[in-house]
């Protein structure tokens, strides 16, 4: 009770808040959530470009392509908006579907009716000296039993048969390439790049305490740096220092991770309604094709992994990429130190695959320093770093990766409780480290878990 108290306490002085990031809404504060002159538009037969791109008022010269059949984003040069350029399309069997290039916003924007509001935290940091070792010791990698599953599974992220690493590619605001977690756990500059600067140094910009998507990249990369400290990391930047992207950026740097040898991929972004284009694309990055025969030729035979934060709307409403039900992917929630729900965390049965610890997590932010931060967004990358310590333990079993991610669901927790609504009864899949790499398909709940660790010696900066 003592401990609880504490803690309690400790969570009411600080605010310690996620910056998990999300699509507005169409009009929300009064400003549209799209890319204003451009729709994104998939055809039968690519042959019909220039008479569907005179007819609705738009560039017959594409700006970007993708997939089989093709999908186009093209330039509006009529003057409409994307939406009255998408209603007009509406019937047209030339075109197989059409919509709005969605741009995105941080999660703390007031007046979104699908999330809290929450924006980040004014920073705990460690006591001076005492930064590296509170990372290293929090409560999380107890919970899901980390050091043991490094004993039993003998690898801490590289392949067992060679010896390589496993890579994971974190797209997000970038990262602090120079931070002291990532020393030597980084993939070569060539394979990393900034879908924002349109360059290959993912930097994260902005200032601290200033802009409050900064310092996200970097906290949700020094999450996977923990989890598996062996694997390399692939920071690709897809959001600038307002926290603001799109969503052909998303989709070009999920190939990009693809097509440059990573294995696991982190997506911390959110949005309220379903999107074509990024569930057919997380389809195809498991099996090559989706449901409809969309094909991706842009990633080859390469395959992904992806983790996905289910989104801080402290309720049941869909958030998605997480509720696409895809299956190159795992939708994550957030849980407590005591394995129960986190109150902030978006969850329904029908969408969310397992939770992992989201409940104030210490991970690296920029400038060399550590900072708490609580969300979704802080659990998924958790699930992203046990993923690549089970392919590591066994790089050439699961021939797809939605068997490597069912292998990660099966392994987990499974624990039941009754809330009151939204939620009713919630079933808890926390994925543990040590049951998915030991084959334990029975996992029981630790007995004994340091949960009131790495709490001691925090100040306010």
């Amino acid at each position: 009770m003592k401990g609880f108290i504490k803690d309690f306490r400790l969570r009411a002085f600080f605010t310690a808040l996620s910056v998990f990031i999300l699509f507005s809404s169409v009009f929300a504060q009064g400003s549209a959530d799209y890319v204003p002159d451009q729709v994104i538009v998939q055809l039968v037969n690519s042959a019909d470009l220039p008479a569907v791109a005179a007819q609705y008022g738009l560039s017959g010269k594409p700006l970007g392509q993708v997939a089989n059949p093709a999908v186009y984003l093209l330039q509006i040069t009529n003057g409409q908006t994307p939406p009255q350029v998408v209603t007009a399309m509406a019937g047209d069997l030339r075109i197989i579907y059409r919509e709005v290039n969605r741009k995105l916003s941080q999660s703390e924007r007031i007046g979104l009716n699908w999330t809290q509001g929450r924006s980040w935290s004014v920073g705990r940091s460690w006591s001076v000296g005492g930064s590296a070792k509170g990372y290293a010791r929090q409560w999380f990698p107890d919970r899901i039993r980390l050091n043991a599953a490094f004993a039993a599974g003998g690898t801490r992220g590289k392949r067992v048969d060679n010896n390589e690493p496993i890579v994971v590619a974190v797209l997000d605001t970038g990262i602090d390439l120079n931070h002291p977690a990532f020393a030597g756990r980084l993939v070569a500059q060539n394979d990393m790049w900034d879908f924002v600067e349109g360059d290959n140094d993912p930097s994260e910009e902005g200032i601290l305490h200033q802009n409050p998507s900064f310092g996200h990249g970097t906290h949700v990369a020094g999450i996977v740096a923990l989890t598996a400290p062996d694997v390399k990391i692939m920071p690709l930047r897809i959001l600038d220092e307002h926290g603001e992207g799109e969503l052909w950026r998303i989709t070009a740097a999920l190939i990009w991770a693809a097509n440059h040898n990573a294995d696991v991929a982190n997506l911390s972004v959110g949005y309220p309604e379903s999107v074509r284009l990024l569930k057919d694309l997380l389809d195809c990055v498991d099996v090559g094709t989706t449901p409809t025969g969309t094909t991706f030729p842009e990633i080859g035979t390469r395959r992904l992994a992806v983790s996905v934060a289910s989104g801080n709307g402290g309720n049941n409403a869909r958030i998605y990429p997480a509720a696409e039900v895809a299956d190159g992917m795992l939708s994550v929630g957030a849980s407590t130190r005591y394995d129960m729900l986190a109150d902030f965390c978006s969850y329904g049965r029908q969408w969310v695959d397992v939770t992992a610890p989201g409940e104030e997590i210490i991970s690296a932010i920029p400038g060399g320093r550590y900072g708490m931060w609580s969300g979704t967004s802080m659990a998924a990358p958790i699930v992203a770093g046990v993923t690549a310590l089970v392919k590591a333990r066994y790089p050439t079993r699961f021939a797809t990766p939605h068997e490597l991610l069912d292998h990660i669901e099966e392994t987990a927790v499974n624990k039941r409780w009754d809330f009151l609504p939204p939620w009713g009864e919630v079933r808890l899949y926390r994925i543990d480290a040590l049951c998915a790499v030991t084959d334990n398909f029975t996992c029981p709940v630790p007995a004994t878990a340091n949960i009131n660790s790495g709490f001691e010696n925090f100040v306010l900066k």
